[in-house]
């Protein structure tokens, strides 16, 4: 598919952006809901030090990652092939081919840039140096994220014909 026209991978500070757009919205949802949820717990006179402390923080993280793997995966397997900050950006999540990419596959990217932030960010550093612009996440899930606007995989049909040409020059009525 990228025989015909000239591939632009999406460099490390694109993706950088499109990342702090996206921690902008995700965090507009979660901070008031964190306000919210302390301020409910505070109201209640409830024991910081109490044993559902944990359980509450852990219900929330765990909450937090739910949302984030659903934004995440449902926008890249779509056809804006990207989340919002993406979609700002100018970029898109293609596979190997240039392609959309599954649900599956965005889930597995998703959880692959987890892993690559784990081991101390060197996954998403990657992204400077590799030759695609590939990320530790964009080889273990075989994807690419690409800089401008999908380039469709067919051929677009001829002009249809015009039915009004009678043939010969000028009408002299």
């Amino acid at each position: 598919m990228f025989q015909d026209y000239q591939v632009s991978y999406a460099g490390f500070w694109w993706r950088v952006l499109a990342s702090l757009i996206d921690g902008v919205i995700i965090g507009a949802v979660f901070l008031p809901l964190g306000i919210g949820l302390g301020f409910g717990i505070g109201a209640s006179g409830a024991d910081p030090d109490s044993v559902w402390m944990p359980a509450v923080n852990l219900g929330l993280n765990g909450f937090q990652i739910l949302v984030s793997w659903l934004y995440c995966a449902i926008l890249e397997s779509s056809s804006w092939q990207g989340t919002v900050g993406k979609k700002v950006c100018g970029l898109r999540v293609t596979d190997l081919a240039g392609n959309r990419i599954s649900f599956g596959r965005a889930t597995g990217r998703h959880f692959g840039m987890i892993l690559s932030v784990i081991i101390c960010y060197v996954g998403l550093i990657m992204v400077a140096f590799t030759e695609k612009k590939q990320g530790l996440h964009d080889i273990m899930a075989n994807t690419l994220v690409l800089k401008g606007p999908a380039v469709p995989n067919y051929v677009a049909p001829p002009p249809p014909p015009d039915f009004n040409y009678r043939g010969g020059g000028p009408l002299n009525i």
